[in-house]
């Protein structure tokens, strides 16, 4: 009975080895299931130079903080004097509290009174549809729009006057509108409301093909799994069995990779393994790097997820995500913990922010919005970039660190891929 039993765990830690995967095994047996999954070592994993997508916004926000560097100026330390400036206009103030163009508008956050049942107004910041009641100095009201840090230095109000998105006269004719709101809001129907407005809940069935065509990649997937590449393997050729050899490997990603100093996630892996090994270039965010890392995930769904969050490494690569998601970013100067912590479980316009957990067991994603498939280094670079901040390429170190910290503080929860969001 021993000798099979040893048997049994050098077999099982051979199909560890093919996968990729670290796990325990007695005598001789652990030395072979410790064989580190070959690497192209050299090298970028995406596309360089690193070119934002079309259809994204093209401007430079190189001024501002991304996740890589510190270059946002520092917060004022006191409030400006007002003496000096013209008098607001009340009714273009209402107009600019609204422009979507200036980062999204006033009505993302704020219920402004008869503003208030306009665009789906959000109810992450308090409403202030009788704000003209509260005796506000019209100096205090600029310098809470200008740059609201020099009263509430953690505040996740937008700089809008020292970043640069309003001028001081777009500033005084926004005081005069706030100081014309003295009614509750009125909506036209209860959805307007935010406080009223119910938290979506995802209905629709994101494994089954006709609901999620994100699930047609998995057919790509499994011819490029066939393909032979420039080595004259494929992917097949070592693993055979796929469905049992990855039945729980994508819910033990991402992973430390002392090999390249940094967090490894799938789709890195995709790229990194399959050069090593067949020669193909599956580039990171290309359409055939998103199919491998669909089915990678699928064959793992009701996995639960499981990274190490122990290892001397590993707690490093978190506890340096968990500052990174505390990072004030681009010109609107939000940080990820702004919108799924601080104010989490609200509405921003019309998008529900959920907590961080859930945001991570669905990835990668289907995007009915635009009919196409995101892995979570893509969400990341968009999340940078809707708050005027310029991203990084998907392989850069910083978006490993936050991954596995978001995967940490999604753990336990089952995999469900490739999901579906709007």
């Amino acid at each position: 009975m021993k000798r099979a039993g040893l048997m049994a765990a050098g077999t099982a830690a051979v199909v560890a080895m093919a996968a990729g995967i670290v796990m325990l095994a007695p005598d001789a047996a652990v030395a072979q299931a410790k064989k580190e999954a070959p690497l192209e070592l050299k090298g970028d994993a995406s596309a360089r130079p690193w070119k934002r997508y079309s259809g994204w916004p093209s401007r430079d926000y190189s001024k501002y903080n991304t996740l890589g560097h510190l270059a946002t100026a520092p917060a004022p330390k006191e409030a400006r004097k007002i003496a000096g400036l013209p008098e607001g206009d009340a009714a273009k103030g209402a107009k600019l509290v609204a422009d979507r163009t200036r980062g999204g508008s006033c009505l993302a956050c704020h219920v402004m009174g008869q503003a208030g049942n306009a665009d789906q107004p959000g109810n992450v910041a308090p409403d202030l549809s009788e704000i003209g009641n509260a005796g506000r100095e019209d100096e205090w009201l600029f310098n809470y729009v200008y740059d609201a840090r020099v009263y509430n230095p953690e505040t996740v109000m937008p700089p809008w006057g020292s970043h640069e998105l309003f001028t001081d006269a777009e500033i005084m004719d926004i005081v005069a509108f706030l100081k014309t709101l003295k009614k509750p809001a009125v909506f036209k129907v209860e959805v307007d409301n935010p406080e009223k407005r119910p938290a979506p809940v995802e209905k629709r069935d994101n494994l089954d093909s006709i609901e999620n065509p994100a699930m047609w990649t998995i057919d790509t997937a499994q011819e490029l799994w066939k393909k032979e590449g420039a080595t004259g393997k494929s992917c097949q050729s070592c693993h055979a069995n796929a469905a049992t050899e990855f039945k729980t490997w994508a819910a033990s990603m991402p992973k430390w990779e002392p090999r390249l100093d940094k967090v490894l996630g799938v789709e890195e892996f995709i790229t990194r393994h399959a050069k090593a090994t067949t020669g193909a270039d599956l580039l990171m965010e290309t359409d055939a790097n998103r199919a491998m890392s669909v089915y990678l995930h699928n064959l793992a769904n009701g996995a639960a997820i499981n990274v190490d969050t122990t290892s001397a490494a590993s707690k490093a690569a978190i506890e340096r995500g968990a500052e990174l998601a505390k990072r004030k970013i681009g010109q609107l100067n939000m940080a990820c913990t702004d919108c799924h912590d601080k104010v989490a479980n609200h509405w921003i316009r019309g998008q529900w922010l959920g907590e961080p957990k859930g945001q991570y067991d669905h990835f990668p994603t289907w995007r009915t919005s635009l009919q196409t498939v995101w892995d979570i280094r893509q969400r990341f670079q968009w999340c940078s970039v809707n708050i005027r901040g310029d991203e990084l390429p998907p392989d850069a170190k910083e978006y490993g660190d936050l991954e596995l910290y978001l995967a940490a503080q999604n753990e336990g929860l089952k995999l469900s891929v490739p999901g579906i969001r709007h």
